[in-house]
């Protein structure tokens, strides 16, 4: 027998149905035309594609924090729930702020469909009059998506509103057995439009489905009065493939919701020449001098930081040697004041911290080898993205005294030192190593800056 179990303030905890929260209206009077509208996020055990994927990290946080953080904040259902049978999961939805739907073996087979689930939920919580079946691979949802969408059933009588995106894709007949030739679906080849020409089509995107409870009972989603919520290319992810997790990675550290919170402020960035500023490669001239080579986009991401109001001081060390010519161009280049550190890192960092009046929340360390490292005291460090109008920042915690520096031609990643009072409490078993090679860590928490663009 399934039942439905998870944290409500508002409700009994020995209460497997949702409490019924009024709504107010404008006078602070019970609305008596107020329907209970739940959000329940499908989340089963036994993906086939990726093991446990709907708890696996992207970006920093579990695959089904994303949508939960999302229609929490919108502040328009009167509960969230994650259904599904297993027990990693039941624990990850909680602590992420979700209710749980504990479903039955029945709904749990790999032939078994979200609508069989729905209705098990809406059975077992007749007094739920809406209820809204979010994707959980649609990480780049936010609140206002969801709003917006609410506003449609509850002002504008909708029985069911789902999400789609515009696609300008020309489909043509699948050629089988016997055909020789293929036949165009939605074009006419002697009048094929220009794209700015042609309104494309909208196709469902999977983000989420709202459907009363009836429709539901029906064994249908879409239906009665019916209208799409049309959302923007860049905020549908869908995540199928294990391929596809860098992809996706990009795409939520761009688009994704962070949350209500303030995001974290860096103030001041002290970066290492040698390893950070040059790539590790020397060349040998014909008589035998050697030359270090610079990237240059690393000095644009620096320029960069600095229009953004953070102060960037570049680091020379015994440990990693640069010829003085070179640090001093770099920091003339630059506008960057240069300082030397000794083997007494840690005091130097602070005393420079308490001459600035700053505090470790708002100072990144920037180093790419052992001798660059903190002590163990501070076992954090930060993957640090540049792109032209957006500085991304994650939280490594890393279990390896070294760390590489990687970098690909389009982006340049840097490794960052950052005091953070409290790792992620997802279980280690649930965090997966991120996709960048040379990192020994595992994501614990996301740190998500974003810059103004110009």
């Amino acid at each position: 027998m399934a039942t439905s179990t998870g944290p409500d303030p508002a409700a009994d905890e020995s209460s497997d149905r949702p409490a019924k929260r009024p709504r107010l209206d404008s006078n602070g009077e019970v609305s008596r035309g107020h329907r209970h509208i739940a959000a329940v996020i499908l989340a089963r055990g036994g993906s086939k594609g990726i093991p446990l994927k709907n708890i696996k990290m992207l970006a920093g946080v579990p695959l089904i924090g994303w949508v939960v953080r999302a229609a929490v904040d919108s502040k328009v259902f009167d509960s969230v729930w994650v259904s599904t049978d297993h027990d990693d999961i039941e624990s990850v939805a909680k602590k992420c702020g979700a209710r749980v739907h504990r479903r039955s073996a029945a709904v749990s087979k790999d032939t078994s469909t979200s609508l069989e689930t729905l209705q098990e939920f809406s059975k077992l919580n007749p007094d739920v009059d809406v209820i809204c079946n979010i994707q959980a691979t649609s990480p780049c949802l936010h609140p206002h998506h969801l709003k917006e969408a609410v506003e449609m059933i509850t002002k504008h009588g909708y029985q069911s509103v789902f999400s789609v995106v515009r696609r300008h894709h020309f489909r043509w007949q699948e050629v089988k057995n016997g055909v020789t030739s293929t036949t165009a679906l939605n074009l006419n080849p002697a009048q094929r439009p220009r794209r700015q020409d042609w309104d494309g089509e909208l196709c469902e995107n999977g983000s989420f489905y709202f459907a009363t409870k009836e429709l539901i009972g029906q064994g249908i989603l879409q239906g009665g009065k019916t209208a799409y919520f049309e959302m923007q290319p860049e905020y549908s992810v869908d995540i199928d493939v294990d391929i596809d997790w860098p992809v996706a990675e990009q795409r939520v550290l761009r688009y994704g919701y962070f949350g209500k919170d303030k995001p974290e402020l860096l103030r001041l960035l002290l970066c290492n020449v040698s390893g950070c500023l040059t790539d590790g490669q020397v060349y040998m001239s014909a008589g035998a001098e050697e030359m270090l080579s610079v990237n240059s986009r690393d000095l644009t991401g620096i320029s960069m930081l600095k229009k953004w109001g953070m102060e960037v001081i570049l680091i020379s060390s015994s440990e990693n040697p640069v010829p003085k010519p070179l640090a001093d161009k770099l920091s003339q280049k630059t506008g960057c004041e240069l300082v030397h550190l000794t083997e007494q890192k840690q005091v130097e960092v602070e005393r420079l911290m308490m001459k600035k009046k700053l505090a470790w929340e708002e100072v990144a360390y920037l180093g790419v080898a052992t001798a660059d490292h903190l002590p163990p005291s501070r076992p954090i460090y930060c993957l640090l993205y540049f792109h032209t109008n957006h500085l991304h920042v994650h939280l490594h915690y890393i279990h390896k005294p070294s760390l590489r520096s990687t970098s690909s031609p389009s982006t340049r990643q840097l490794h960052l030192q950052h005091s953070l009072p409290n790792i992620s409490t997802i279980p280690p078993q649930h965090m997966s190593k991120p996709s960048q090679p040379g990192l020994s860590g595992f994501i614990s928490k996301p740190l998500h800056l974003h810059c103004p663009s110009d």
